[in-house]
């Protein structure tokens, strides 16, 4: 009996996808749920597992090739297993020795590998050392190695031979489907949206106090870390329900005005920075922030976010300061309206009572809508901010 694999449904957003890489080659056993290949949208990278056990008996599209919501991309043959692995059991035993000595290849240089980064490099004897990293610090990333698995070793070879003195190496590559995609939505926000950024500064000295008095018992009370994030979520929520066109988005020569907080979280990783969503924030608690943040930078990490994760958000906060930045403008992510940046923590000498003290001090920066926010609205937006982080009690009793 042959069953079809077809790709998943995809969200209207979506138009279609890229196969990546496949898994299992034609002929080989499959067993029902494993990974037969990944698929690469605009926005996540899917996993489609095998319905059913058996032998893959045909793939239909090979790598690169663009795939649209129910195609048909491969057929299995249904109980196929045993006659797929007679051979294999048949092969005389020196057939080993090769696969075994190509084992230590696969697995060279893998130490640093994402899960599934580390799957491509099993399954497809890629030897992690001889591949260039794009990623953060130069790490090899899933994309790298699926990369030089189409194009083989000389993808390799601009990293094996030293430059010559005076020389001048390029190299070019595709751009990814997502990174393709957050070029685009940038250029939409550049070319769609009157931006505009206000700053302020906030004196986080009340907040570090409360995180290394609390914090610990907040530990073993919720099994998750007390992080700055869960604050400005909260500051947030709370601002933009005294603010909601803060909250509101443009459709046409409509404002529509939410009346829910769905916060977006600027979340960095290999393939860009992608904006997973903390929905019904207004409902949430401390705990529950730190548990979503810390849930969506696993999954983040692991390649496994998926596309109901990074759907909707009325508002987005984003935090620069993980990477050392001072000072930064964001780009609003349309359709909302507003931006928050966050940025690194600096020792400053401040004014306070007439004497300087030094405190730790954070710039803000809201980019908005200047279509539907006025500076007013934004300067008020910020200082209600600004007045929750420098007061967290304000938080607790919703002021």
């Amino acid at each position: 009996m042959s069953t079809e694999v077809k790709v998943p449904v995809l969200p209207e957003s979506v138009s279609d996808a890229t196969i990546a890489t496949w898994h299992k080659k034609a002929g080989e056993a499959v067993k029902r749920d494993e990974n037969l290949v990944d698929l690469e949208t605009d926005k996540v990278v899917l996993e489609v597992p095998s319905p059913v056990d058996g032998v893959l008996k045909e793939i239909k599209f090979q790598s690169g090739d663009t795939v649209n919501s129910q195609q048909v991309i491969a057929v299995i043959e249904e109980g196929a297993v045993a006659a797929a692995s007679a051979p294999v059991a048949a092969a005389p035993a020196p057939a080993a020795a090769p696969a075994a000595a190509t084992a230590p290849k696969a697995a060279a240089g893998s130490a640093d590998l994402s899960p599934a980064g580390l799957r491509v490099a099993t399954e497809q004897n890629i030897d992690a050392s001889k591949v260039a990293g794009t990623g953060r610090d130069g790490r090899v990333t899933k994309e790298d190695l699926v990369n030089y698995g189409k194009g083989g070793a000389p993808a390799a070879a601009p990293a094996a031979v030293a430059p010559t003195p005076g020389s001048r190496p390029e190299e070019r590559v595709p751009m990814t489907r997502i990174r393709a995609r957050i070029a685009e939505r940038l250029m939409q926000s550049k070319n769609s949206i009157a931006m505009l950024t206000s700053f302020n500064e906030v004196n986080l000295a009340e907040v570090s106090k409360m995180r290394k008095t609390l914090g610990e018992q907040f530990e073993k009370a919720n099994g998750v870390k007390l992080g700055f994030m869960s604050f400005f979520v909260k500051a947030a929520t709370e601002a933009l329900k005294r603010h909601p066109v803060i909250n509101a988005s443009v459709d046409g020569n409509d404002i529509i005005y939410h009346g829910y907080q769905d916060i977006s979280i600027a979340v960095s990783t290999d393939k860009g920075l992608v904006t997973p969503v903390l929905r019904d924030a207004q409902n949430m608690s401390f705990a529950d922030v730190e548990k979503g943040i810390v849930n969506y930078a696993k999954k983040a990490r692991d390649g496994k976010l998926g596309l109901d994760d990074l759907q909707g958000g009325t508002f987005t906060i984003t935090n620069g300061g993980t990477f050392g930045s001072l000072l930064s403008t964001p780009i609003v992510n349309p359709p909302q309206s507003a931006i928050l940046g966050m940025h690194t923590i600096k020792e400053r000498a401040i004014v306070e009572n007439g004497q300087v003290i030094a405190a730790p001090m954070m710039y803000l920066a809201l980019s908005y809508d200047h279509r539907i926010i006025d500076g007013k609205d934004a300067v008020l937006f910020l200082v209600d901010i600004k007045n929750q982080l420098e007061n967290p009690q304000r938080m607790l009793l919703g002021m």
